[in-house]
C-alpha cells in the first residue's frame, strides 16, 4: 500500500473517531428532546443534568487537538563537525533510498535506533527529521550491520512512514483522551458514593445499630459504558494502525536489503536481540553493580564497558545467535516478530554481498570514549553521576566485598535467631554461571548485581560506602566466632531448624533432615568465612569479563578450605580445621585467582 492510500486510511480511521462522538452527542439530544416532550419538568431537568455531564468528555476528546509533544530523550546532539564520518553515512544512505537525510543525529544510551519528524497538517507537511542511534546498539553491530539498520530507518522516512504516523498519534490520543476522562468521571463517583456510603456506616455503629455492607456496585456506570463504546472503537483503531506498522517493517526491511545487502540486514536483524540481551545482562551485573555501595565504573565506562563483554563473551554470544527469540504474537504489536522478518529477508535472492563483520561501526565515531562519556552525562541521574567512580577491578572487589558482608551478616543474624525469617540467598544473582553474567558460585558467595538502570541512583545517596562493614568490623568476626562456638557447643542442628527449608526438608527426620541442612550450613558458613577472609586483607574479588568474579584466597586455602568447612558441618563437628585456616598470619601469600572453595549450593 502506497503512502496515499495509507494516508486515506489513517484519515477516515480519524474521522471515525469524530464521527461516534457526533452519533453519541446527537442520541444525547434527542433523550434531551424527548424528555423535554414527554416527561415532567424535574425528570427533564435531571435528564438535561446526565446529558451535559455525559457531553463534556465527548465534547473535551473531540476539540483538544494538542498532541504530545515531541519527548526529548536523553541524548547527546552531534552535528557534521564532531561526527563527520557518521552524517556522511547516513547521508549516502539516504540518498541511495531516495529521501532527504534528518536534520538532526542523536546518540542515545539504548540498544535502538529510531527516526521521527516534526510533521505539520497531520502529516501533509514534512517537518524536523531526527535520527537516534544508540552507542550501546553500535558496540555491538559491524559497520555492515549499523548500515543495514540505517537503511531501514531511512526507508521509514522515503515511505512517508514517520509523517503519516502524526495522523495514527492524533486517533489514538484522543480515542485514549477520552476513555481517560470518562474512567475519571467513573472513579470520581465511585469515590464519592463510596464516602457517603462510610459516613452514613460510621453514623449508624455511633448509634449502635447495625451498619450496611459498602456497595457502589452500580455507581458510575454510565460513565463506564460510555468508555467502554470508546475502548471498542479505539481497539479496532488500534489493530488498523498497527497493522499498517507492521507492514511498514516489512518495507523498511526491504529497502535496508536493497541498500546493504541481504546478508548484512539478515545478520543485523539476528544481532540485536543478542544484544539488547546482552545489554541488559551487562547493566544488572557490571555497570550497576557498585550502585548499592556508592560506586559507579570510571566516566564513560558506564556505557563504554560493554566493549569488554561483549570481546569476552563469545561463546555464550554464539549461543545466543543460534536461536531467534520465540516472541508470542499480538494484534496490537507495532513490529511483526523478528524470525518472521529474518526469514522473509532471508527469502530474498542472493545479492552476491557478503556482510563484512569485520570492521566495527563504533568506527564511524571520531572519539567513541568521548560519545560515551558525553552521552553517559546524560542517561544517568544527578545522584548516580554523584557517585564514587573506580577502575572496573577496583570496583569489583569493592563493592563485591560489600556485598559478601552484608549476605554473611544476614545468614548470622538468622543462624543466631537475631533476625527472623530473612532470605539469606544473594540478590542480583546470576543462578549458576551458565548464563551470561556474574553470579553466585556454587560456595553461596554472592554475585554481581543491582536494581539499578541507566538513569537510576536515586536511592544511591543512601547506600554505605564499600569501606563501610555494614555491621562494624568487630561485629562481622563476633558473628562468626559466637557461630562457630554454638556449632561447638552442640548446637548445629538446632541452627539448621532456623533457616528456611523447602517442604520436603520440613519433614524429613533424622539423617535425611540433616542431609537436606547441610549443603545450606556449608553455603552459609561459607560467606562468613569469605567475609573475614575479605576483613582481614587475606582476600580478593577478582574481575572477570568471561565468568562469574573470583575470590582470590590465601595460598593454600583453595585446596585446604572445602574440607574445613565439612569438618564443621559433619554430624560430629569440628571447627578446629577452620578456626586454624582463619588464624591471621603476618604475610600471607596469595595463589593465582580461584573460585571460592566451598563446595554446595548457595544459601
Amino acid at each position: 500500500m502506497g503512502p496515499t492510500p495509507r494516508a486515506a486510511r489513517a484519515l477516515v480511521l480519524l474521522a471515525g473517531f469524530y464521527l461516534l462522538g457526533l452519533f453519541l452527542l446527537a442520541a444525547l439530544a434527542a433523550a434531551d428532546w424527548a424528555a423535554a416532550v414527554h416527561t415532567p419538568g424535574p425528570f427533564a431537568l435531571k435528564v438535561f443534568i446526565v446529558s451535559a455531564v455525559l457531553a463534556l468528555p465527548i465534547v473535551r476528546g473531540m476539540f483538544m487537538l494538542r498532541t504530545p509533544p515531541y519527548e526529548d530523550v536523553p541524548g547527546v546532539r552531534v552535528d557534521e563537525s564532531r561526527e563527520p564520518r557518521l552524517w556522511q553515512t547516513v547521508r549516502d544512505i539516504a540518498q541511495q533510498v531516495g529521501t532527504r537525510a534528518p536534520d538532526e543525529i542523536l546518540l542515545t544510551g539504548d540498544v535502538n535506533a529510531a527516526v521521527s519528524e516534526d510533521s505539520r497538517l497531520l502529516g501533509l507537511a514534512g517537518g524536523t527529521r531526527r535520527l537516534r542511534i544508540g552507542l550501546p546498539l553500535m558496540t555491538g553491530l559491524s559497520e555492515s550491520g549499523l548500515r543495514a539498520v540505517l537503511a531501514h530507518e531511512m526507508g521509514h522516512y522515503g515511505n512517508a512512514d514517520t509523517r503519516l504516523a502524526a495522523i495514527s498519534e492524533r486517533g489514538r490520543v484522543h480515542v485514549l483522551r477520552t476513555v481517560a476522562h470518562f474512567e475519571e468521571r467513573a472513579g470520581a463517583k465511585v469515590s464519592k458514593e463510596r464516602a457517603r456510603q462510610e459516613k452514613k456506616a460510621a453514623a449508624a455503629v455511633a448509634k449502635g445499630r447495625k451498619a450496611k455492607e459498602v456497595d457502589t456496585t452500580g455507581t458510575g456506570v454510565t460513565y463506564r459504558a460510555m468508555a467502554r463504546l470508546y475502548t471498542a472503537y479505539g481497539k479496532f483503531y488500534l489493530r488498523a494502525t498497527l497493522s499498517g506498522s507492521r507492514r511498514a517493517e516489512f518495507a523498511a526491511d526491504v529497502a535496508a536489503a536493497r541498500i546493504a545487502g541481504r546478508d548484512a540486514t539478515s545478520s543485523a536483524l539476528r544481532e540485536i536481540p543478542v544484544i539488547d540481551a546482552a545489554h541488559d545482562f551487562y547493566l544488572n551485573c557490571y555497570a550497576t553493580l557498585g550502585v548499592d555501595a556508592g560506586l559507579l565504573p570510571p566516566p564513560g565506562e558506564f556505557l563504554g564497558g560493554f566493549r569488554h563483554l561483549l570481546a569476552a563473551r563469545h561463546a555464550e554470544l554464539d549461543a545466543l545467535r543460534g536461536e531467534l527469540p520465540t516472541e508470542p504474537v499480538s494484534p496490537y504489536d507495532s513490529h511483526p516478530p523478528i524470525a518472521e522478518r529474518v526469514a522473509r529477508i532471508e527469502a530474498l535472492p542472493d545479492d552476491g554481498r557478503a556482510s563484512d563483520p569485520v570492521r566495527p561501526s563504533l568506527s564511524l565515531l571520531a572519539d567513541a570514549d568521548r560519545s560515551f562519556a558525553a552521552v553517559e552525562e546524560t542517561v544517568l541521574t544527578p545522584a548516580a553521576l554523584g557517585l564514587r567512580r573506580l577502575d572496573w577491578p577496583e570496583l569489583v572487589h569493592a563493592a563485591m566485598s560489600v556485598q559478601t558482608e552484608r549476605s554473611a551478616q544476614r545468614f548470622g543474624a538468622l543462624a543466631l535467631g537475631t533476625a527472623g525469617g530473612e532470605d539469606t540467598s544473594p540478590r542480583g544473582t546470576d543462578g549458576g554461571g551458565g548464563t551470561p553474567g556474574h553470579g553466585a558460585d556454587a560456595d553461596g558467595t554472592p554475585g554481581h548485581g543491582a536494581d539499578a538502570r541507566p538513569g537510576a541512583g536515586a536511592d544511591a545517596d543512601r547506600t554505605s560506602r564499600p569501606e563501610a562493614d555494614p555491621e562494624g568490623d568487630g561485629a562481622g568476626a563476633a558473628t562468626l566466632e559466637a557461630l562457630l562456638d554454638a556449632i561447638d557447643a552442640g548446637a548445629l542442628w538446632r541452627i539448621a531448624e532456623r533457616l528456611p527449608r523447602s517442604a520436603e526438608a520440613t519433614a524429613a527426620h533424622g539423617r535425611a533432615a540433616r542431609e537436606f541442612a547441610r549443603p545450606q550450613l556449608r553455603a552459609g558458613l561459607s560467606q562468613l568465612v569469605s567475609a573475614e577472609y575479605l576483613r582481614q586483607g587475606r582476600a580478593r574479588w577478582q574481575l572477570s569479563w568471561a565468568e562469574s568474579a573470583a575470590l582470590e584466597l590465601p595460598y593454600g586455602h583453595v585446596d585446604e578450605l572445602p574440607a574445613a568447612l565439612e569438618a564443621a558441618v559433619a554430624d560430629r563437628p569440628d571447627t578446629g580445621p577452620l578456626r586454624a585456616l582463619l588464624e591471621p598470619v603476618a604475610a600471607p601469600e596469595t595463589s593465582a585467582p580461584a573460585q571460592a572453595p566451598a563446595p554446595g549450593p548457595t544459601a
